[in-house]
Formats: C-alpha cells, structure tokens, sequence
C-alpha cells in the first residue's frame, strides 16, 4: 500500500456527529481517522452519549491530546482523573467523562473516533467518551 501526502483540515470535517452538549468532527485521512471532540459545559458522556451508545459506559479507548477546557474522566475501576489543556490521555475501554467548569472541553482523538457518538454503534460509544 502507497501512502499519499494529504492535508486536510478541521475547518471541513468530512463528517460531524452532534449529540447533546457536543459534536464530533471526523477527518479520514491516511488510512485512518482522527476526531475533534467538542463539549460545552453541562455535557456528560453518560447523560449525553450514553442513549446512542447503549452501553452503561464509553467502551470506545481513546488517546487525545486535550487543547481547552477540563475533562474528568471516571474509569469504571473507579480510578479519576483531570484532564487539562496540554495533557495526553490513553483511555481504555470502560469510562464516564464530564465537563468540569464553564470553558468548552476541545480534545483531538487519535484513537477511537471512527465510532464516537455514532447512533448503534456497539463501540463506546462515543458512541465514544
């Protein structure tokens, strides 16, 4: 398989999946596809995502970079954590996340976005977080 040099942008996803409190911003470039996800304050996986997902938490894993806002993020372990601007998070199967605050949470998904918040998909859900 040859890999072709692209350039694409976030400014003309190739698709965007809006939930409650949030969109999901999809580019498929490279053979694969990265995500931009948007969460305005107030929104939470298991109250926003959860009813398309169908699962009782995010089992899509995510490995984002995080670029504004705090994400807290429960594992079903119980394990939390904060995720600020400038953080990277690998998230495994099996979570719940929220706003934290009154700025938007803006995270790019390396890993995990091809399914997130994407109605029937058994993945997570957002389906994913």
């Amino acid at each position: 398989m040859r890999h072709e040099t692209e350039h694409k942008s976030f400014e003309a996803p190739d698709e965007t999946r809006e939930f409650p409190n949030g969109r999901a911003e999809i580019l498929s470039i490279g053979g694969a596809e990265v995500g931009r996800m948007i969460f305005e304050p107030g929104w939470r996986w298991s109250n926003d995502v959860k009813p398309l997902a169908g699962t009782d938490s995010c089992h899509a894993p995510h490995f984002q970079y995080h670029l504004s806002g705090q994400l807290a993020i429960r594992m079903d372990d119980g394990t939390e954590l904060i995720a600020n601007p400038g953080d990277v998070t690998s998230l495994p199967s099996g979570h719940d996340a929220w706003v934290v605050g009154d700025e938007p949470v803006v995270v790019v998904d390396w890993y995990g976005a091809s399914n997130y918040a994407k109605a029937g998909a058994s993945s997570g859900g957002l389906t994913s977080s």
